[in-house]
Parts: structure tokens; C-alpha cells; sequence
């Protein structure tokens, strides 16, 4: 690759009560109507009124709209299209995990466009999106996905995932305040903090890597993997979930730019089939497929292995290659995260299903420094199911 082309969302306020920035990035507008995308959880837990309180002071008329369900089917983004096009809004503030942020980015910019969200998805839709859209204020409240900082909404289909992928998806503005994650329970805190460490780890070893996503990749890796544990453990560490928050949006810069591949592509089938957390699905498979394509890229996972906290000083890019799998493997199991497909329920039987949807994410194999064909999916899936980490020929 000769050039590169990189993207960054215009504005990313971040740091402990960057929220504070809400309101004058709002004032920007002076919007009529807005309407608040979040979570029931969120709402619930007061966290939703705490963020808008200060618009509403300003007489600020804001709706809120919390109908969105993690890992959203179709026909959830097609219902918030549609209710954001009747309510004659100004403006999208999305607030929450990736879910609510991917759905906040869709409803902002499909409910200035005609027909059905289908259209316009990336694998079977015949529409392109041509306009940019309402104004739209992204607030991730877990750290993982780096939807505030990526053009991708992410939907579920029956067996797989598709996604709307657009430049014109791009916050306005993205608020990175580790301080309202402070609440993310354990379970999720681990899962969210895998998907971030996924998208450090794919885009540093991605065909389309390149200086600048390198060094925002090794940086996230570094900060996530010296703090995941702690924020697992204890949820109200300040500095860890600074790092986490930190971590996350940078490895969202990182993949957004360089791209993720195999275990990206492997893991929509395994949410879409079995409707389990997209983070999840990525932990799983991590130490897999990156056992599995470890040959191709020895001196960029020697990286990782120093950015995870490990040595390579002593070692042969070979043997530091064969550790960096063993740390991934270690992280995932310390946060509780099953390591096999069957500890997530998921019959033998179902190996072949993945394989083909698998297969079918051409968009994400495309970056991965080993070619993966379906029967080396089929392979991966299978190492996924045994517990076993294998190599092609294996």
C-alpha cells in the first residue's frame, strides 16, 4: 500500500467529566428539537437525566428514546429511523455502549434519506447514502467499541450482521468521559474491554496498518491490557477506567483506519446465530484466530506481546509470537470469559452455519495478513470449539 487515507472525527473531548462539553457543543446548533438515543439501563440508573439536565436547564427540549437493545436487529434501526423522521428533530445525541451509538449514528443520518434502512447495507443493499444528515453528539458510557469514532452501525440480520458504512456516519463530536462508566457491571466491563483490545490488536496487524494507526494501536493495547483486569475487578478505579476509556477510543481510531479482520468476520456469525455479545464473541475467538495467522505476522505480534506486558528481549520473534497467543489466551480467561464455543452453548452442530456466514464477510477478510478461506474458518471455528489453538496444515 503506497498511501494511506485517514480519518478522524472532527472533535474528541475526553478525560474525567468531559461531559461538561455537552452542553456548549449543543449550543453550537441551537436545535429545536433534540432527540437522546440511549438505553432503558440508563434511564433506569438516572445517568441519561444527569448528562441532559443541563440542556434542559437551558430550555433545551430534548426527547428521550430508549426502545435500543444490544447487538439491534434490523427492524429496531428501521423503527428509530422512522420515529426520527416523524419527530422532526435538529439533532442526535447518542448515548450508551455501541448499540445505542451505532443506532443514534443511523437514525441521524437515514432519517434524511428515502426508504428502508435494508437499502442501504453494505452486503445486500442497492442505496448509497448521499446525505450528511442531523447533527450528531456521540457519549459511549462502556469502553470497547469505539463507535464514537468509527462510520459503521452495526445490524443484526437472522443469521449474521451487516452493517451502513458511510463517512457521513461520523460524530460531530465525540465525548469520552471515563467517569460514566464507572457503573458498567463486571460481565460487561470485560466484554466491551476484549472488543477494544480486538480492534488494537486486528488493526496493528491489518494489511492496511500503516505509522499512524500503528502507533494509536500499540498505545491502546499497552493502556487496555494494564488495566482490564483492574477494571473487572473493581469497577470505581479511577485510573483504570481512565485507561479504559483512553484505550478504547484510540483502538476506535486504530480500526477505523487500518480496519479489523478475522476475528471480526468470525465473530458476527456467532452474535447473529446465537445472539451473544459482540464482545463476547470477538474474546473467544481472539487467541484462535491469532494462533491461527500467527506466522504471518511474527514481528508485529512480538510488538503486542511487549505492549501486553511481556518480554521479547530474550526470544525469537517466533517464540515471541507463540507467547503473545498464550497472553491473549491468559487476559480472556482472567476477566471470566469462556475460551471455548461450548462454553457459551454452542452446539458442534452449528460449526458449519458459521462457516459459511463466516466466508461471507469479504469486507473484513480483506484485511487480514493471512488469506483466510472458508476451510480455514472452518478450521478456526472448529480449534474455537476443541479448546485447541491450531495452524493452517494442522
Amino acid at each position: 500500500m503506497e498511501h494511506s487515507r485517514l480519518v478522524f472525527t472532527p472533535l474528541i473531548y475526553t478525560g474525567w467529566g468531559a461531559a461538561a462539553e455537552l452542553l456548549p457543543e449543543v449550543e453550537k446548533y441551537s436545535p429545536a428539537r433534540i432527540l437522546l438515543v440511549t438505553d432503558s439501563v440508563l434511564v433506569q440508573i438516572g445517568l441519561a437525566e444527569r448528562v441532559i439536565a443541563p440542556l434542559k436547564s437551558k430550555g433545551y427540549e430534548v426527547e428521550v428514546y430508549a426502545e435500543t437493545v444490544p447487538e439491534p436487529p434490523l427492524e429496531v434501526g428501521e423503527k428509530l429511523v422512522a420515529y426520527t423522521k416523524n419527530g422532526k428533530f435538529d439533532m442526535v445525541i447518542g448515548m450508551g455502549g455501541g448499540s445505542a451509538l451505532d443506532l443514534a449514528k443511523l437514525a441521524a443520518v437515514l432519517s434524511v434519506h428515502e426508504g428502508p434502512v435494508a437499502d442501504f447495507l453494505n452486503l445486500t443493499g442497492t442505496r448509497k447514502v448521499e446525505k450528511k444528515g442531523l447533527p450528531k453528539i456521540l457519549i459511549p458510557t462502556t469502553s470497547g467499541t469505539g463507535s464514537e469514532v468509527t462510520n459503521i452501525s452495526v445490524l443484526s440480520l437472522e443469521s449474521t450482521k451487516d452493517v451502513v458504512t458511510h463517512d457521513h456516519l461520523l460524530a460531530d463530536a465525540a465525548i469520552v468521559d471515563p467517569e460514566l462508566t464507572v457503573t458498567v457491571p463486571p460481565r460487561v466491563t470485560a466484554a466491551t474491554g476484549i472488543d477494544a483490545l480486538t480492534h488494537a490488536v486486528e488493526a496493528y496487524v491489518s494489511v492496511n496498518a500503516n505509522p499512524a494507526t500503528d502507533g494509536l494501536a500499540l498505545q491502546a493495547i499497552r493502556l487496555i491490557s494494564r488495566s482490564l483486569r483492574k477494571a473487572v475487578a473493581n469497577g470505581r478505579d479511577k485510573q483504570a477506567r481512565i485507561d479504559m476509556s483512553s484505550g478504547s477510543y484510540l483502538a476506535g481510531l486504530a480500526f477505523f483506519n487500518a480496519g479489523v479482520a478475522g476475528v471480526h468476520a468470525l465473530a458476527y456469525p456467532i452474535g447473529g446465530q446465537f445472539h451473544i455479545a459482540h464482545g463476547e464473541s470477538n474474546a473467544v475467538l481472539l487467541p484462535y484466530v491469532m494462533g491461527y495467522i500467527r506466522k504471518s505476522c511474527t514481528k508485529r505480534m512480538s510488538d503486542i506481546l511487549n505492549a501486553v506486558g511481556g518480554n521479547s528481549a530474550y526470544l525469537s520473534e517466533e517464540e515471541a509470537s507463540y507467547r503473545c497467543v498464550e497472553e491473549l489466551e491468559r487476559l480472556v480467561k482472567d476477566v471470566g470469559i469462556p475460551n471455548t464455543l461450548g462454553g457459551f452453548n454452542i452446539p458442534e452442530s452449528a460449526l458449519d452455519s458459521l462457516t459459511e456466514d463466516g466466508a461471507k464477510q469479504k469486507r473484513l477478510l480483506a484485511r487480514s495478513p493471512l488469506p483466510l478461506e472458508k476451510e480455514d474458518i472452518r478450521k478456526i471455528y472448529r480449534a474455537a470449539f476443541d479448546g485447541v489453538i491450531v495452524e493452517p496444515g494442522a
